[in-house]
């Protein structure tokens, strides 16, 4: 890690598969009969991209009838991804949560910047009230732009009057973290691996 001259007092959270765990794979391992044709519908039928229109904003009824037009003998399985949602969301991860819980405890300002459609995140915080907790949260689907986009990081800055030499952000993916790290901020990316406690403590932060 490269040594910083301000020092790192803030912490930015990703929510998905960083505190929430989230695999549409969990839902559609049940609906098809082969890993293979699993991928294939998450990487052609509702893909990645495919769902980022919904982190962006588009309302869930025209995301069906897109999808639907490309792929009309799937129209069950598409309308699937909605209605059945919470199966893509088994629990949340405990060790990051009670980090979380932690910093805050300790005084550490947090705040949340998160890729989520407002109705499954509606429901995510309902299963999951620690995600009122955060003092500040900016959701891609209200504010219409997504990360790794420079914007939603500078809403986050510019709302709260923070500064982002003063933030070290956690996401789960790679691109993510590059994309808070080119507005200034500090950058932790999370994998399975990740020693999440011992990485925030190398930026000074004590909890």
């Amino acid at each position: 890690m490269l040594k910083r001259d301000t020092m790192i007092d803030t912490v930015v959270f990703d929510v998905g598969n960083v505190l929430v765990e989230w695999d549409p794979r969990i839902l559609f391992a049940r609906i098809f009969d082969t890993p293979d044709k699993v991928d294939w519908f998450l990487a052609e039928v509702c893909s990645h991209h495919w769902n980022l229109q919904q982190d962006l904003g588009r309302d869930w009824a025209e995301a069906e009838a897109e999808a639907i037009g490309r792929f009309p003998d799937y129209a069950d399985e598409i309308r699937l991804y909605r209605r059945n949602w919470a199966e893509m969301v088994p629990g949340d991860l405990p060790v990051n949560v009670k980090i979380k819980e932690r910093l805050e405890a300790s005084g550490v300002p947090v705040y949340a910047i998160t890729n989520f459609a407002l109705d499954t995140f509606d429901e995510a915080r309902a299963r999951f009230p620690y995600l009122h907790s955060f003092r500040d949260t900016v959701i891609s689907a209200a504010e219409r732009v997504a990360k790794p986009d420079a914007r939603i990081f500078h809403i986050l800055l510019d709302r709260n009057d923070l500064r982002a030499e003063q933030c070290v952000f956690i996401d789960d993916s790679a691109a993510n973290a590059a994309g808070a790290r080119a507005v200034g901020m500090a950058a932790i990316h999370f994998t399975p691996t990740t020693d999440l406690e011992a990485e925030l403590k190398q930026f000074g932060l004590t909890f």
